[in-house]
């Protein structure tokens, strides 16, 4: 790519050639809100400079892999060396605004551990331009960035003060504080929601524009073919591709549009009507014995609940970190407001019930979004309002005490222990009179066809002994018994 000068003016061709490519993490409002998670801070990763491509070059998604992500962005390009510059001053050293395309391998997220390496740093993974818009004729408060996936819009967003969560500028000077940005230096300012997968055969378009700007500059179409290039990758020499359903909703950006509504309506019907104790002894036979929530009850009798977990952890109360972390808009406020229909959150409260977990108002929020329930190896304040909500809650106990008595919220969405056993997001959680079962989402559907057959069963064999029948040979059946199950299946 060709050199650029500060404050290159647009045309054709007029590309950067960058020391160093930044991106950032969250931005856009809207993506947040998509995510559930609204980051307080600006937070980066790099992408090489051999990621780099031009406007109708091909972006290769590997053989065997599942998840291309894009994400059409605004891409700052640096006109004037940035070192420690203030906000008033920072947009100054911006030389150029063009389209970029912050092209992902999903696949490759986990064996990142966050690095984004093998993930996002792909020959042809930063597609750039394809035209320079001259930063000086630009309000950065003014400018739009679109995406089309083979002629369809996808994503629209702006930089007004309510559509990002930190200005421009303010990339610069926060980066400036920590490194010296060169000329032909590139941000990537983050991306709206409609981020979402694509697969060999599209075509994928991103343009940026300041619409209400006289002249209405633009950068053109950055216009992108995917392809699908090779993926023999070698085990010996490093991690091989994987995706789950984590990596599924964040690529797509929601469990909607990744198709896990669908699947999880029906793990959530397969399970309903079974009780936890035969879910439990097909878990067993399978070997697995930690997967009864120790200790908790419903706080209202009768009131059971099947859902997907979503998770909330609570570490001890330290008083400088409830100081810090425990007012304002939480983790735990964050991961109740978060809640869509048919999850249920399991909150790892370290065994400790000398203080409540949730109180009225936050079942009120989980109820009115259709979560299944909660679970909580802690206590639970205001219970009689949180059980009058009708949310299905299973808790140690009853407590009048405040959250940060003992506890500081602190992080949601991964794995925790609750009441003993390991609860990863995505699991199917089932409570009832018996108390709460947790089973891994990978065999959930094989464990409920089989529990099912086995109550089936169960109320055959009860059926048989209430008629006056020994159980010796007919629970479980076998013999003429088995036989006559057979028949009756």
């Amino acid at each position: 790519m060709h050199d650029t000068t500060p404050h290159t003016g647009t045309g054709p061709g007029q590309l950067p050639s960058p020391s160093t490519v930044i991106a950032v993490h969250v931005d856009y409002v809207s993506r947040a809100r998509q995510r559930g998670r609204t980051p307080s801070t600006p937070s980066y990763f790099l992408k090489s400079v051999g990621s780099l491509s031009r406007t109708g070059e091909p972006v290769a998604r590997p053989a065997g892999t599942e998840l291309l992500g894009f994400e059409g962005e605004i891409a700052l390009v640096i006109g004037t060396r940035a070192h420690r510059v203030p906000l008033a001053e920072a947009w100054s050293h911006v030389g150029a605004v063009t389209a970029a395309n912050d092209v992902g391998l999903y696949d490759y997220r986990t064996a990142d551990k966050g690095s984004n390496v093998r993930s996002k740093s792909r020959d042809g993974f930063t597609p750039l331009g394809p035209d320079l818009i001259d930063a000086r004729t630009v309000d950065p408060t003014a400018l739009r960035v679109r995406t089309w996936l083979n002629g369809e819009l996808v994503q629209e967003g702006r930089t007004g003060d309510e559509d990002l969560l930190f200005p421009l500028p303010q990339l610069v000077a926060d980066l400036s504080q920590h490194l010296t940005l060169e000329p032909g230096d590139v941000i990537l300012t983050g991306t709206p929601a409609g981020a979402g997968v694509a697969v060999p055969g599209d075509v994928l378009e991103v343009e940026v524009d300041a619409p209400d700007t006289p002249g209405h500059p633009t950068s053109g179409r950055l216009r992108t073919p995917v392809t699908e290039g090779p993926g023999d990758f070698d085990p010996a020499l490093g991690a091989l591709p994987h995706v789950d359903d984590r990596q599924r909703e964040d690529a797509w950006g929601d469990r909607a549009a990744a198709g896990l509504d669908a699947a999880d309506r029906e793990l959530r019907a397969a399970f309903d009507g079974l009780p936890t104790a035969g879910v439990s002894a097909e878990l067993r036979r399978r070997g697995i014995d930690r997967c009864v929530v120790e200790g908790v009850r419903p706080l209202t009798a009768g009131r059971g609940f099947v859902g997907v977990a979503r998770t909330l952890r609570f570490l001890p109360g330290r008083e400088d970190l409830v100081s810090a972390r425990g007012g304002g808009y939480n983790a735990q406020k964050r991961a109740f407001d978060a809640l869509r229909e048919g999850e249920v959150l399991v909150i790892d409260a370290g065994e400790d019930p000398t203080a409540g977990t949730l109180g009225d108002v936050l079942a009120l929020r989980a109820r009115h979004l259709g979560a299944a329930g909660v679970v909580t190896d802690g206590g639970v304040r205001d219970s009689a309002a949180v059980a009058a909500t009708g949310l299905p809650v299973f808790t140690r106990t009853p407590h009048p005490a405040v959250l940060s008595r003992r506890h500081v919220p602190w992080d949601a969405d991964l794995p925790v222990a609750c009441g003993g056993t390991t609860v990863v997001p995505g699991d199917i959680v089932l409570g009832d009179d018996d108390g709460v079962v947790v089973v891994p989402r990978d065999i959930a559907a094989d464990v409920a066809r089989v529990a099912a057959e086995k109550e089936r069963q169960d109320a055959w064999v009860a059926a048989r002994v209430a008629e006056g029948n020994p159980v010796d040979g007919l629970f479980p059946p076998t013999g003429r018994w088995a036989e006559a199950w057979e028949r009756e299946r």
